[in-house]
């Protein structure tokens, strides 16, 4: 079988395993330096900007594979090096490849995720709206379900759930109908009838608390800050969030001070589980 060295000096073969020649226009002694052990990776250009920020379990690995792969192209032949950070196990991994993204802002990530503006749904009596992390503080709020880049989509998940619980679409705000007529769900039998009196408000209204519950966001669970400790191949890290918000591992330059930390979604979904169900080693910072 006929083998080449394509424009980036990658190896082209019909096995896989056969090894491939380092891209020549990458430094390499940055690329020997990688280690086999949890962490993050940065690949940078000429000027030393971050093109691409990435985590893995085993950073030499999973980087080693970006060069094997052609439609990656593009990211190798304007990288010349990549940094490299250890960290103490998956999700100080996660947590700082979130934080860097965002300080970053590498041109090759895809999922450029800021800060942005949140929206949740919110019961007012019994009925839900649509409230904005911009005007609630959705780390210390009780009662929020999901959340959603836009209010169109917290409307349409609204109205899944509508459909699945058998709730009124008309009550709820999603369906327009005369004053007394019945929505279109409870023609076909699928609503219980608030929309005509056959259901009380409050009834119903306990029906979509209970609808929304799988959706529920938990607010910070502390009173402050804590820290949460990994620790595997000789690291141990300490890293430390406040009210979904990650501020950075200990002593590495984190900020020290935060008067209200921001509701960070990626770290939300990120800590949530294994935080609420005990599965990580915490400390005070």
């Amino acid at each position: 079988m006929r083998t080449h060295v394509n424009s980036l000096g990658l190896l082209i073969h019909g096995d896989p395993v056969i090894p491939f020649v380092y891209p020549k226009h990458i430094d390499r002694a940055s690329l020997d330096a990688l280690p086999s052990q949890p962490g993050i990776y940065v690949f940078r250009d000429d000027d030393g900007e971050a093109l691409y920020v990435g985590k893995s379990v085993n950073i030499r690995q999973r980087v080693l594979s970006h060069l094997r792969t052609p439609e990656e192209g593009r990211l190798l032949q304007c990288s010349r090096r990549v940094d490299f950070e250890c960290t103490g196990g998956e999700i100080g991994a996660l947590l700082r490849e979130s934080q860097l993204i965002k300080q970053l802002q590498p041109p090759f990530n895809q999922q450029l995720r800021g800060l942005r503006d949140m929206c949740s749904l919110r019961m007012v009596g019994n009925l839900p709206e649509v409230v904005f992390s911009s005007e609630v503080d959705f780390a210390r709020t009780q009662g929020l379900y999901g959340l959603f880049g836009t209010r169109a989509s917290a409307m349409e998940t609204l109205r899944d759930v509508a459909d699945r619980a058998g709730l009124c679409c008309a009550v709820l705000g999603l369906e327009k109908v005369a004053r007394g007529r019945a929505c279109f769900a409870r023609q076909l039998r699928r609503c219980g009838g608030v929309c005509v009196g056959a259901e009380s408000v409050e009834a119903h209204g306990a029906r979509i608390r209970a609808a929304l519950e799988p959706l529920h966001i938990a607010p910070w669970p502390f009173a402050g800050a804590v820290g949460i400790v990994e620790q595997s191949d000789g690291v141990r890290q300490v890293h430390v969030v406040d009210h979904w918000c990650y501020l950075g591992p200990r002593g590495k330059g984190r900020r020290r001070s935060m008067a209200a930390p921001q509701f960070d979604f990626d770290v939300y979904q990120i800590l949530v589980r294994p935080l609420l169900q005990g599965g990580l080693t915490l400390e005070l910072p």
